[in-house]
């Protein structure tokens, strides 16, 4: 389990600095109380996208495959993590629980094609 939570740690870490690894141009615009943010990748597909609330990361986040599949969505309250986080891999469903900014529970979801198996 802790090898599993080393994981997720490095890939919620790859999807925060992702933002910061390109170079096109973010968009934003405002919505309310909140910012919008897209980010893209240098062929202009969209990478990630989601909100912020007084320059904290806020709401769902979701990031893409540079062909457009999703392949996390992620749930900030003003930069705090929370709630139930996905990322899928080719065969695998993770679900991550968040509590008070920490993992308080992982879930893995196999896909056979005929039956999802949780491991």
């Amino acid at each position: 389990m802790k090898k599993f939570k080393s994981t997720i740690v490095a890939v919620a870490m790859i999807f925060a600095t992702a933002m910061h690894a390109q170079d096109v141009e973010p968009t934003f615009e405002q919505k309310g109380e909140l910012i919008k943010g897209t980010y893209y990748y240098e062929d202009g597909n969209i990478r990630q996208e989601g909100t912020y609330k007084n320059g904290k990361l806020h709401g769902e986040w979701v990031s893409y495959k540079q062909n457009g599949e999703k392949n996390a969505i992620a749930k900030y309250e003003e930069g705090i993590k929370t709630g139930k986080w996905f990322f899928w891999s080719d065969d695998i469903l993770t679900e991550v629980d968040y509590s008070d900014n920490r993992i308080a529970e992982v879930k893995n979801y196999k896909n056979t094609k005929t039956l999802v198996i949780r491991d």
